[in-house]
């Protein structure tokens, strides 16, 4: 059990798990993985099958997101997990193929159209704000609610709500995909050839089909209808060229990026929304702060696009929810070629984990580092670049990070200003991470309008 005065977390192994039950571990929740040691040693090395490295070590987090980034392309275990369904996208994809991607890709997030999307988000976020009080008190499950909100959202964004692509069953699908075959395998873990199939892959095979085909249509639809009026995500993606080379992404390049992307594009938004709104709960004083803040900066009328900027302590808990709960809890490597890192020798084929949750919590980073504290975040050019990785750093940082912080910003002000949330007694959230760090038991709050 974790200390009360502290929000949900899971505590750190403080013994040696050995190669089945790290397994065992992986297979229920990474996180449980991570010794006690990540956060009050600047690396840990150990070998279980194949050597790895787990670093926390800001300077070198650097050199491996930027000074030397390409001797550290995606684990093998990553790429396996998730090229049978997202191929090679920019997700995944290394060197000349990402490269040309990213830059076909980069316009569609630029904020001049980020900013264009705000309507968008608020829309969604008031469509929330009434289905959460017809509720009429009763506990509603917020990390479920926010999965259909930001999914509205990205549905929108994508479509032009135009409702000729399935993206529920899209959804369905990649949930599918993930429970069958995003397990680790003790042959990954074994640093078995990636040649050698995966067994727990076979039966993903048909879900994964199923799924690239009704994306496919899509995109032939859109092909063949035109761009819309004003230009949504398929369309720009459908026009857009690398400004180097002119090339285009053909229909599997553009389906792959848009599974990504409505993948990507909801999944880290919701959770960040979930793990907000229960630490608004957890802290009462925290919440009351937000919504004063919102009424000052919105006059008491309707949230808009307009006013991020200037909700910059919403952001701070949007920014502290990142740190206690990042999405991607644990980012992994390969390295290609020998390296030095904090005075240790780094192998080729050596597997690399940057272990993000422990590095958001490790002692010598961070005071207090269980503790909810949105000020930590309010001067931002205090916090360590290197210490702090909710969307990853360097060439590879998420291409979609201004669009999650403003779609957070948004929804979660739009909630504040029209309810107080308070936690259920008995029913904590359980944060268990496979691939993105989810409250596996929900999060579970009552929402009072104010």
């Amino acid at each position: 059990m974790h200390d009360p005065a502290f929000p949900a977390y899971v505590p750190f192994a403080t013994e040696p798990l050995g190669l089945m039950g790290s397994l065992r571990a992986a297979r229920t929740n990474l996180l449980s993985i991570l010794p006690e040691l990540a956060v009050r040693q600047p690396m840990v090395s150990g070998r279980t099958g194949i050597r790895w490295h787990m670093v926390m070590e800001p300077g070198a987090i650097r050199r491996i997101l930027l000074e030397n980034v390409n001797n550290y392309p995606k684990s093998k275990a990553t790429k396996n997990i998730l090229r049978p369904a997202i191929g090679d996208s920019l997700f995944i994809a290394e060197d000349a193929h990402w490269r040309w991607q990213r830059r076909t890709a980069a316009p569609v997030f630029s904020h001049r159209n980020v900013q264009s999307l705000g309507p968008i988000m608020i829309a969604a976020a008031q469509r929330s704000a009434d289905r959460i009080a017809a509720s009429n008190g009763r506990a509603v499950d917020l990390m479920e609610e926010m999965v259909r909100t930001t999914f509205d959202v990205i549905s929108d964004v994508t479509f032009s709500g135009e409702g000729s692509f399935d993206s529920d069953a899209v959804h369905r699908s990649i949930d599918a995909y993930i429970a069958a075959a995003g397990k680790v395998s003790i042959l990954d873990m074994l640093g078995v050839p990636d040649w050698v199939p995966r067994p727990s892959r076979f039966t993903s095979g048909p879900v994964v089909a199923q799924m690239k085909q009704v994306a496919d249509q899509a995109i032939v639809e859109r092909r063949k209808r035109g761009a819309s009026a004003v230009p949504d995500l398929l369309d720009m993606l459908l026009s857009g060229q690398d400004p180097e080379t002119k090339r285009k992404m053909n229909t599997a390049e553009l389906r792959d990026n848009l599974l990504t992307f409505i993948v990507a594009g909801h999944e880290t938004t919701a959770l960040t929304l979930a793990w907000s709104t229960y630490l608004c709960a957890f802290a009462p004083e925290v919440q009351d702060k937000a919504r004063a803040e919102i009424a000052d900066v919105t006059g008491g009328g309707p949230v808009k696009t307009e006013h991020v900027g200037d909700l910059s302590y919403l952001r701070m808990i949007v920014d502290e929810a990142l740190r206690l709960y990042p999405p991607a809890g644990i980012l992994s490597r390969t390295a290609k070629e020998s390296d030095v890192l904090c005075g240790r020798d780094i192998h080729p084929g050596d597997t690399v984990m940057l272990p993000v949750y422990a590095l958001h919590r490790h002692h010598d980073l961070w005071k207090n580092p269980n503790a909810f504290d949105p000020e930590r975040f309010a001067d931002r050019k205090a916090v360590d670049r290197y210490a702090y990785l909710p969307f990853g750093d360097g060439p590879r940082i998420c291409i979609g990070a201004s669009f999650a912080i403003q779609e957070a910003v948004l929804i979660l002000a739009t909630l504040l200003q029209r309810f107080r949330f308070d936690l259920v007694a008995g029913r904590p959230p359980e944060p268990v991470m496979i691939l993105t760090l989810r409250p596996d038991t929900g999060v579970w709050l009552t929402a009072t309008p104010v």
